[in-house]
């Protein structure tokens, strides 16, 4: 390759690839601000076209959209964590190529990855609102919900949250270079490269495998067979049974691998935040409410108090954390729109960007953007709300709220890698709710409407979030955002159609309430919230007051609000292996004088979690549908088989208490866990 070809003005010139590649895969300036005069060359050319959509990358990012979107939502609705699948796909795709002997792997590898990683992105949309149609219809039997609902929520919350999106990129990913972390984003790129080099991806994607089966059968054998105690609970002991009736203080841990995993790919920092968040509540606030609180509340045992009261502190708390993520956008929304504005009156530059940097055309964005509005109104005034004007109403509260909080979302993920939808969702949905109780929309209708315009809103939030971490891989690696962004509208269809389904057989199996539900801890805030609000009931305003202004407090100590506040509202139990995963990872990541050995150490705990999250998702699928087909009073066949394995039927007659076995063995599983995770952390070795 010449070094003289000649490029097109203000263009980077072109180099040998190999010249752009540093250690780690990626050109020396990647991850830190340009200078003055400087411009970030990607790793392929960013003007010669590159091999990135064929049969087999579409193919494949589809595959994997439908097989993630299963196991994601199942992890979302189990624990009201919902992990993304960039890395995983990314994992595969790379040793995939690498079998195969791909041509072009690079750009293809992107490609799937990006379609892929849909699945998450929308299952975080679904899970987090229309699950609480079930929880209330419990309730209240004549609220309806049918497959075309979800469906279609998830789809049009997702392409809003494409379109709404597109108009930021080149802010996010370009303008911002080296001033966002994007940690999702970079280590999903950093797998992604591995395949330049082969070396690196073969021994990755036996990592990550062996990872998979440990968290995958870990987690199903405490599912299915109920071996050892899911959680860890200081209320299994007398003493903790007494401390929680005299003081309201309860202390649990969840013992799963996947929510480990979680832990350590989120890190100390924010996993401390989240659980100082939940220490608040049930150390603090419970105690508090069940000493010094009325009568009724005190008789309460903590979880209920918690449930029924504290909770609401929280949920007043991420609304004010979202209004405050608008104010600190701002300038980057008016920006935005400018840009868009310009470029449809033709006064953007005449110049045709490079490859690397050329978008779908704005005016073909706001055409489908005009399509995508009109396509909710239909759906919201046939599919939900049977009153024109009411379905007007719901669909300008959509979009403005939607378009507002794009930023929020893509802002978050780019510090953090966390999407806080939840919270913004919860804003709108009492938002939406006070409307629609003030034009008449009240009652079941109303619940049904709300949670499915939340539905929407929640999807598109998401997507948006989860978009910006795609193009920011594909800005680092060199492919073409318009590809991304035209096929990422194929992905969001059949990750919708994927969780749909999902969603509903979940809800056959285990429900969503009841001991042994699926927590599902966000649909059942948002069930929690909607509900007095529609059926006019006590709304806690009083309570959603002080999570607001002590949100305020935080954001003024300049503590991260969204975050603690989100620990407020998610059971402690899954916040606190939430902080054992980050410890370990802080722990790897010390645990070398040299820097350059902690780093390896730090990324193979990262493939290693990644592997317990995706093993522990796709293994819970499983564990699912062997709950859909086993029978509790089956003696013979395959069903009195799951049966005989429990605690409860081999320790029959035996003397030893199932309950108590299965605490102390849930200790011993979850210690041989952490050991697991922390000492092949340590086995990395440096890349030469």
């Amino acid at each position: 390759m010449s070094k003289s070809t000649k490029t097109p003005r203000k263009m980077p010139p072109p180099m040998p690839e190999e010249n752009l590649m540093t250690p780690t895969g990626l050109p020396e300036n990647a991850f830190r601000e340009l200078g003055k005069d400087e411009e970030y060359k990607p790793v392929l050319h960013p003007v010669r076209d590159q091999k990135e959509v064929t049969p087999y990358s579409v193919g494949m990012g589809l595959l994997m959209a439908i097989v993630f979107s299963a196991a994601a939502a199942y992890l979302g609705l189990k624990v009201g964590q919902v992990f993304e699948a960039a890395i995983p796909i990314s994992i595969i795709a790379v040793g995939l190529s690498g079998a195969l002997k791909k041509d072009g792997a690079l750009g293809q590898n992107v490609i799937i990855q990006s379609i892929g990683a849909c699945s998450g992105v929308i299952v975080a949309g679904a899970i987090f609102t229309l699950p609480a149609l079930y929880i209330l219809q419990a309730k209240y039997p004549d609220i309806t919900v049918n497959f075309l609902q979800i469906f279609l929520s998830s789809l049009l919350g997702g392409i809003l949250g494409i379109l709404f999106f597109i108009p930021f990129r080149k802010y996010f990913v370009k303008d911002m270079h080296g001033k966002y972390p994007f940690p999702e984003a970079t280590a999903t790129t950093q797998v992604l490269i591995s395949a330049s080099g082969s070396k690196g991806a073969g021994g990755q994607a036996k990592t990550l495998v062996i990872a998979s089966l440990i968290g995958g059968l870990y987690d199903y054998i405490v599912a299915t067979f109920g071996l050892w105690a899911e959680s860890i609970t200081t209320t299994a002991y007398t003493w903790g049974q007494t401390v929680a009736e005299k003081t309201k203080l309860v202390f649990s841990c969840n013992t799963g691998a996947a929510v480990l995993g979680l832990g350590y790919i989120v890190g100390l920092k924010y996993a401390f935040v989240i659980f100082a968040g939940s220490i608040f509540v049930w150390w603090i606030v419970v105690p508090l409410m069940g000493t010094y609180g009325t009568e009724a509340i005190a008789s309460l045992p903590p979880d209920m108090i918690y449930k029924d009261y504290a909770r609401m502190i929280g949920i007043g708390g991420i609304a004010m954390a979202g209004v405050i993520g608008i104010i600190k956008s701002w300038g980057i929304i008016k920006a935005a729109v400018g840009l868009a504005g310009r470029e449809l009156k033709g006064k953007s530059a005449t110049e045709k960007p490079v490859r690397w940097q050329q978008d779908i055309s704005m005016k073909h964005i706001v055409f489908f953007i005009a399509i995508a509005c009109v396509a909710v109104l239909l759906f919201f005034w046939f599919g939900v709300i049977s009153t024109l004007w009411q379905a007007l109403v719901a669909w300008v509260v959509v979009l403005i709220i939607a378009f507002l909080f794009t930023t929020v979302a893509a802002n978050a993920i780019a510090i953090v890698g966390s999407n806080p939808v939840s919270g913004m969702t919860l804003m709108t949905l009492i938002i939406a709710s006070a409307i629609f109780v003030g034009i008449g929309l009240s009652g079941t209708s109303g619940i049904v409407a709300s949670m499915v315009i939340g539905g929407v809103v929640c999807t598109a939030l998401s997507m948006a979030g989860g978009f910006v971490t795609d193009l920011k891989i594909g800005y680092w690696l060199g492919s073409t955002p318009r590809k991304q962004e035209s096929w990422k509208f194929l992905g969001t269809l059949v990750s919708a159609a994927t969780v749909g389904g999902v969603i509903m057989v979940l809800n056959q199996v285990y429900g969503f309430q009841g001991e042994n539900a699926l927590v599902a801890p966000q649909a059942n805030a948002m069930a929690a919230v909607i509900d007095p609000l529609m059926m006019g009931g006590d709304t806690p305003w009083i309570l959603y007051m002080v999570g607001a202004i002590f949100a305020l407090i935080l954001n003024w100590l300049g503590v991260p609000t969204l975050a603690f506040c989100l620990g407020m509202f998610i059971p402690l139990q899954l916040n606190a292996p939430m902080l054992v995963g980050g410890a370990i990872s802080w722990f790897v990541s010390h645990s070398s004088k040299d820097k350059a050995t902690c780093d390896a150490r730090q990324d193979r705990g990262t493939l290693i979690s990644s592997g317990l999250i995706a093993g522990g998702a796709l293994f819970g699928v499983f564990a699912a549908l062997t709950a859909f087909f086993s029978d509790p009073t089956a003696t013979t066949g395959f069903a009195g088989f799951l049966n005989s394995c429990h605690p409860e039927s081999f320790l029959a007659g035996s003397g030893v208490d199932a309950g108590m076995f299965k605490q102390i063995a849930g200790l011993v599983m979850y210690a041989l866990l952490i050991a697991y995770l922390y000492n092949d952390s340590k086995k990395a070795k440096l890349r030469k």
